[in-house]
């Protein structure tokens, strides 16, 4: 028997996520204990949990990625739902079907639709047929008949780009501009995505040559409603990794994201989808292009609350408990305009994460900024995960305001005894083109190389 009438929430992440789901936790009244690895015993967000428990050793594998250790530890502490953040095992198939046969519950999809999802081949088929646009290209797998990929390739239009099937993150990707670079192109991205995702699966598409990246949040229940909740423009990256986010996405016809959004929102309808999830779009020449689905709650959730007002993870942690959204389309509204900045203990100029203890930690403040971290003074960045620390958020009744007052903010940020981005975000908030709006995802590597070519002249 529980201890308590309460229900458990079970957060199976770390770090800035994890103080997060806590605090959504707290304001639903639901007992909430959390699972760590040795690096981060002692982690000053864990004394606000109801209780909490070792996974096991640093490495993810044996800690944060390991669903028995995870599973057993949930029952341990008597949860009735488990929260898996973003990253680790947050659109892990098996680890759903896990959670499942455990007799909790996920917040998330069902492991059926998070496979589905999570395969983009699968995924594009499934937004076709709700009428969603999707990059130029078929909706399943390359042959391994090198003439038939040429063939597909020729149809398509180079240049193309293959991508891993079960990918994400950057990884197994590969531009193709000529017919003689595909044999290779093909067999070598094959190769990655088995490495990195256990599939060989590869697909192809169109080669875009300036998109930006626009998404739809979106929320769903198990009685057959979904939302979409906004736009965000996530096109500042490096190496496909986001650094700034801002929501609504500038410079968008709002007639065109509304006719997106209605779509996205009864495809989650179609597919049984319950939970929050965000649709990634390539967005060119007026035309948004589907690119793949994230099942999670996403790390630049934030711009969006922002903007709507709304807790998006009290919402998926309502509609994982059967609640039916209170909220009509009609009712949600975006006001304002709001940035994020993902602040990394990295080196501003090498990018290499820079571990360490943080010794002094001053928070940025004042009207309309928000920040996200679980450090404070004396805690350390371990080695072993993802460098980002805190996120910076700045809310302005549009955006001029909301990019002057994150520059204000990055002006005050102090974090001290490790590197950190800030520096880099500081330069980017008062860059030309990044201030105009609507730069594609390829501007910021642009900037980087001439930044660098202007520093070794």
């Amino acid at each position: 028997m529980k201890a308590t009438s309460r229900q458990t929430v079970f957060v199976a992440n770390r770090g800035e996520i994890a103080l997060r789901i806590i605090r959504a936790c707290r304001r639903l009244g639901l007992r909430v204990v959390c699972g760590y690895s040795e690096a981060d015993r002692g982690a000053p967000y864990l004394a606000l949990a109801d209780d909490s428990i070792c996974l096991g050793p640093a490495a993810a594998n044996k800690s944060y990625l390991n669903i028995a250790a995870v599973i057993q530890a949930a029952r341990l502490l008597d949860a009735d739902l488990i929260h898996p953040g973003y990253g680790f095992l947050s659109e892990n198939a098996a680890f759903a079907e896990a959670v499942q046969a455990a007799g909790m519950t996920l917040i998330g999809p069902k492991a059926e639709v998070m496979r589905r999802m999570g395969d983009k081949v699968e995924a594009k088929a499934a937004m076709i047929a709700a009428g969603v646009p999707c990059v130029p290209g078929p909706d399943r797998v390359l042959p391994h008949d090198p003439e038939d990929i040429a063939r597909i390739a020729e149809d398509i239009g180079y240049p193309v780009i293959l991508k891993a099937a079960g990918g994400g993150g950057g990884r197994g990707m590969r531009i193709v501009h000529e017919e003689c670079e595909l044999a290779d192109a093909s067999m070598l991205t094959r190769q990655e995505a088995q490495r990195f995702f256990g599939n060989p699966d590869v697909y192809m598409e169109k080669f875009l040559g300036r998109p930006r990246h626009v998404e739809i949040q979106i929320i769903a229940d198990s009685h057959g409603q979904a939302l979409w909740l906004g736009d965000r423009d996530c096109s500042m990256q490096r190496r496909h990794q986001k650094l700034i986010e801002e929501a609504p996405a500038p410079g968008i016809d709002r007639a065109l994201i509304a006719e997106i959004g209605a779509r996205c929102a009864r495809s989650c309808v179609d597919i049984g989808y319950v939970g929050a999830g965000t649709f990634e779009f390539l967005y060119e020449d007026g035309q948004f292009y589907f690119i793949e689905m994230n099942t999670r709650i996403q790390v630049e959730h934030p711009v969006t609350e922002m903007v709507t007002g709304l807790d998006i993870v009290a919402l998926q942690i309502d509609v994982a408990r059967g609640e039916k959204l209170t909220l009509s389309q009609d009712d949600l509204r975006t006001e304002g305009h709001a940035v994020e900045c993902r602040i990394n203990a990295e080196d501003p100029e090498s990018f290499a994460p820079s571990p360490g203890r943080v010794n002094a930690l001053h928070l940025a403040g004042g009207p309309g900024i928000r920040v996200d971290t679980h450090m404070e003074a004396g805690a350390e960045v371990p080695a072993s995960y993802d460098s980002m620390i805190a996120k910076v958020i700045a809310y302005g009744a549009d955006r001029s305001e909301a990019l002057a007052r994150a520059r204000a903010a990055l002006e005050e940020m102090r974090i001290e005894g490790v590197k950190t981005n800030i520096p880099l975000h500081r330069e980017l908030l008062a860059e030309d083109g990044f201030a105009a709006g609507g730069v594609s995802i390829h501007h910021l590597e642009h900037w980087l190389k001439t930044r660098e070519g202007q520093e070794n002249a």
